[in-house]
């Protein structure tokens, strides 16, 4: 007699549809801040005035950079493979005709996290999770030192972006996903005089 074979290993991490569900069963509000990153439900800080105000900054000069040529989101979920369903400060995704009212997206030109207290984890955990996705390039305007990291050219296997630079004032940032489309970094960082965290 054959022996038994084990049972396949069951995946602890929260799916997806499982998520969504959570607000379905009243477990999860709709203002509840939280995110699914890697299968675990993560809380978000509330939002301080600097982070709340170069949020709006940073979305505001992406509009005006972008037009028409795609579309910007502010605090919204983006789903991003069987287990993550990040929301980042601002993402710039493709044109909807339905305008998201049916799905939210699952690719995105640029996410950008405006980091001042989630500085660690939108360097780690973020960061791996759109490199895994492939999204084409990921911005963290980093309040504490107002400079922008800028990772681009994804390793989705690896979870990793293959090219990092950080760039403070003064400089002219391209979009790698929307040829002819750049930004001022002073737009994108905090107004000089200030106060940031």
């Amino acid at each position: 007699m054959d022996p038994a074979l084990p049972d396949e290993p069951i995946d602890p991490r929260m799916t997806v549809e499982q998520y969504f569900a959570l607000a379905g069963q009243g477990l999860l509000e709709p203002d509840d801040r939280v995110e699914l990153l890697d299968g675990v439900v993560v809380a978000m800080s509330p939002p301080n005035p600097p982070h709340a105000g170069n949020t709006s900054r940073a979305a505001k000069a992406l509009r005006r950079a972008v037009g028409e040529h795609a579309e910007i989101r502010e605090e919204k979920p983006i789903i991003l493979g069987t287990h993550s369903v990040p929301e980042p400060d601002v993402a710039v995704v493709a044109l909807d005709p339905l305008e998201y009212t049916t799905s939210h997206p699952q690719d995105a030109f640029l996410v950008v996290e405006v980091a001042d207290s989630s500085l660690p984890q939108d360097r780690l955990s973020k960061s791996r999770i759109y490199a895994a996705a492939g999204i084409a390039e990921y911005w963290i305007l980093n309040l504490r030192e107002s400079t922008i990291e800028v990772r681009r050219d994804p390793d989705p296997p690896r979870r990793c972006y293959r090219e990092t630079i950080v760039v403070g004032r003064g400089f002219r940032i391209a979009l790698a996903a929307l040829p002819g489309v750049a930004v001022l970094s002073d737009d994108l960082l905090p107004p000089i005089g200030s106060r940031g965290r």
